[in-house]
């Protein structure tokens, strides 16, 4: 995945590789092992070449201090098991274990550095504060490639900062993630189906916006989709509203029939009697919604006319689930979606997050679909039509 031909010949160098290995972590269980396998091939592609492979991480929101229940030990023990190789695990970012770690790897071997974000100098404001740190991470190493692409959209030491500093690549799996995006908003292949689900429409502003010039069909599901029923004067009961987006909601409405693009909404909901009682799961019409009812997935008849734009598209791009996938009440509008993807016969993109949990959880594998993003917010401020900092620094 990648020559990196940039950084010549890697062989006995130091290579401090940023990956994405933010994975959902339970008593020190994985929960899914997605991201670590995505960034297996550039990890191993650098190894294989001769590089001393030095990968640094983040894993939650530790508010830059150590903290146990954060800790990549548990990645690095599974990052050597999908390499097929040990993988040395320091104890610290930058300090004493970091660098004996490093001093001690042979060519072709690889090490993962703790938390980043234990430093309170990874997401500092402070551009000094976050230099210095990236100087400390710099010092280990000779070069450096970029490959979370879920963080590429933050302004971080290890993201930004320390790519001031080395001869620096991009990695495969931030190449390939750009790829695609970029299929997605300068050549996408007609019909462009564009589903949108999640819990607010507000996280979602930014690429219905931008969509609305792109895409010839949005397909809204997830808690996001009573906003815009509430927008056309339908009750939506105790289902999740955001009151301060409707007027911008119905702009949206006005905006696609103008530009002659088709927006669906779901023509029934799966509701009950309170969040998660899947006891009292029952379909009603989107238009029939209960007062003392909440909306917790799309209906069966919407997922089959979700499933049906979905095949009939060359070009998909799905980020957010239809419902609380979760419970399996609440599930099949989902799995409608992910069903109908897998039979695209052009693109289609997961677009990471909750999305990617979703497939994997409800049973699809991977390679059933063109492509599952590893990073949900940047694939979505790439789609806003917004720089990533992450990006904009390799190829400045």
């Amino acid at each position: 995945m990648g020559s990196y031909a940039e950084l010549g010949d890697v062989a006995g160098k130091r290579v401090l590789v940023r990956s994405d290995l933010n994975v959902p972590l339970k008593d020190g269980a994985i929960g899914d092992d997605g991201r670590i396998r995505a960034s297996v091939p550039t990890i191993k592609a650098l190894a294989d070449a001769g590089a001393r492979v030095v990968v640094t991480a983040h894993l939650g929101r530790p508010d830059g201090v150590p903290d146990a229940k954060y800790s990549l030990a548990p990645v690095a023990e599974r990052l050597g098991e999908l390499l097929g190789q040990p993988v040395d695990f320091a104890t610290d970012t930058v300090g004493s274990s970091a660098q004996e770690t490093v001093a001690g790897l042979a060519e072709g071997q690889v090490a993962l550095l703790e938390n980043v974000r234990f430093n309170a100098g990874e997401t500092a404001k402070d551009d000094s504060v976050r230099a210095a740190f990236a100087a400390e991470l710099a010092a280990l190493a000779d070069a450096f490639v970029s490959d979370g692409f879920g963080v590429v959209h933050r302004k971080q030491a290890s993201v930004y900062d320390v790519a001031q500093l080395l001869p620096h690549a991009m990695g495969g799996l931030v190449r390939a993630e750009i790829d695609v995006l970029r299929r997605l908003t300068e050549t996408p292949e007609r019909p462009y189906a564009v589903v949108l689900g999640g819990s607010k429409v507000s996280d979602k502003l930014g690429v219905i916006d931008n969509l609305l010039g792109k895409a010839n069909t949005l397909l809204i599901g997830g808690g996001m989709v009573f906003t815009f029923l509430k927008a056309q004067g339908h009750e939506v009961g105790k289902s999740l509203l955001e009151e301060d987006q409707i007027a911008t909601v119905l702009e949206y409405l006005e905006r696609a029939k103008a530009n002659g693009v088709e927006i669906v909404l779901p023509t029934d909901i799966v509701v009950a009697d309170s969040f998660g009682d899947e006891a009292s799961a029952r379909v009603v019409a989107a238009d029939q919604i209960p007062a003392d009812a909440v909306g917790l997935d799309i209906g069966p008849e919407s997922g089959a006319a979700f499933a049906k734009v979905v095949v009939t598209a060359k070009t998909v791009f799905w980020n957010g689930p239809m419902g609380v996938f979760e419970q399996p009440a609440f599930a099949e509008g989902t799995r409608a979606v992910a069903e109908a993807l897998t039979k695209v016969e052009g693109l289609s993109v997961v677009g990471g997050g909750d999305s990617a949990a979703a497939v994997r959880a409800l049973g699809f594998a991977d390679d059933q679909f063109g492509h599952i993003s590893t990073g949900g917010g940047a694939s979505l401020e790439y789609l806003e039509g917004k720089e990533l900092p992450g990006i904009t620094v390799l190829e400045g």
